[in-house]
């Protein structure tokens, strides 16, 4: 997690275990539209998340929810309603996307800095204290001991910003942030002590297991459309929480062998070969309430150089408009 994270007025939902229908609707705009010019009908979006057993009362919920969080806006004051993606949102999505295909592709370039966060909060400030170690955790940090805590890189200003903000009006807190690199990394008290990564090696063997007889299927060309855009959507929201929780630690910190390359490779080969019945099926369902579905709806590809995933072209003789 090395990456730092765009930083926007665009509040994207927080990932939970299992998909609200504004995380998923979340997912689906940032897979499948790439365009601020698109006019999207309110009556397209809960044709599609209807897809995904999601009943209209929730599907309008989930619009109302993205308006609010700056992710879509209203294009006029038409009824029924249209949305677009505002252009936030759109430079957004396309961060996110590179850093979720690009993720694991290569080796950290490590140079052994850790960015430590001290903080001290007298017990008066619980709601303080919960408060710095959500926003710590937020930005990548694990906890080292019970007030210090620690995450790989040099990078500290949006940490420090952040402390300053939660912290300067807190009578008796004292903070600090350092930069440090550890005598012992390697050993029982190094930094690798603080994550969990028997947990997170776990995680990646049981990707691989759950989507070994869909990788296989899609081998075969045995995926219908309807079942490609669920399983599709349902690996990419399984493998951005990887990208958003592994700390991405050099070779000589991690257990061996290591799954999060076969992990990588199974969600590849799955997001790739069912890239463009997702699209399909998307277009097919959005279609009879938006016409222009398939001049808008694309998909994003990473099978053609994984390090620098694009947006792939729609169908033939159809231009891909961008926003």
């Amino acid at each position: 997690m090395n990456a730092e994270q765009p930083t926007d007025d665009v509040r994207t939902p927080r990932a939970q275990l299992g998909s609200s229908p504004q995380h998923l609707l979340a997912t689906l705009l940032g897979e499948y539209l790439d365009s601020a010019d698109a006019d999207l009908p309110s009556a397209a979006v809960i044709a599609m998340l209807r897809e995904f057993g999601i009943t209209e009362p929730s599907a309008r919920a989930a619009l109302s929810r993205l308006v609010k969080r700056g992710l879509i806006a209203a294009r006029g004051n038409t009824r029924p309603p249209v949305y677009h993606l505002t252009p936030a949102a759109i430079a957004r999505h396309r961060s996110r996307m590179r850093h979720f295909l690009d993720f694991g592709a290569r080796p950290p370039h490590w140079t052994g800095d850790w960015v430590v966060v001290s903080f001290s909060v007298p017990s008066s400030g619980q709601a303080a204290r919960h408060a710095v170690r959500r926003a710590l955790t937020g930005h990548g940090f694990v906890g080292l001991y019970d007030s210090v805590w620690i995450r790989p890189g040099s990078h500290a200003g949006p940490v420090r910003e952040e402390l300053t903000a939660l912290l300067h009006a807190v009578e008796g807190a004292r903070w600090s942030v350092l930069h440090a690199r550890f005598d012992e990394e390697s050993g029982p008290h190094g930094p690798a002590a603080a994550y969990d990564l028997t947990g997170l090696a776990a995680g990646y063997t049981a990707f691989v297991a759950r989507y070994a007889p869909l990788r296989a299927a899609a081998r075969r060309g045995s995926v219908d459309p309807a079942t490609a855009l669920v399983a599709r959507t349902s690996a990419m929201d399984s493998w951005r929480r990887f990208a958003d929780t592994d700390p991405d630690l050099p070779a000589h910190l991690l257990p061996q062998p290591w799954p999060r390359q076969q992990a990588r490779e199974t969600f590849l080969d799955v997001h790739g070969a069912l890239g463009a019945l997702a699209r399909a099926r998307l277009v097919e369902v959005a279609a009879p309430h938006w016409p222009a579905a398939a001049g808008w709806i694309t998909h994003f590809d990473a099978t053609r150089d994984a390090t620098r995933p694009e947006p792939a072209d729609g169908p033939p003789g159809v231009p891909r408009r961008t926003g």
